[in-house]
């Protein structure tokens, strides 16, 4: 199994904002075959380190997730929008 975190800066950091993309994010249930699991979290700490918003997938192999990353919903819809809203992005995937 492998877990694959994105954690956002978005460019407008508004509590709307960030639900405006948890909501995009978790659209993914769904429509997003390849997902194991998803979770999306929101800060509330604000400190200047943090990020805004987490994305959290399992997903069944490093295959599965060279999928996801050109899955048709995930590109055109997700990947789409946050390109648009983030500021930054980091990630991290690993095997669990």
């Amino acid at each position: 199994m492998i877990k694959h975190i994105v954690c956002f800066k978005l460019k407008d950091n508004s509590q709307e904002a960030k639900e405006k993309a948890k909501e995009v994010l978790l659209s993914m249930k769904g429509n997003v075959s390849l997902l194991k699991d998803i979770q999306v979290g929101v800060d509330f700490l604000k400190s200047p380190r943090s990020y805004d918003v987490i994305l959290e997938v399992v997903l069944e192999s490093r295959k599965a997730l060279d999928e996801y990353q050109n899955d048709p919903y995930h590109c055109d819809v997700v990947k789409k929008y946050m390109h648009q809203v983030a500021e930054a992005s980091i990630a991290i995937d690993y095997e669990l």
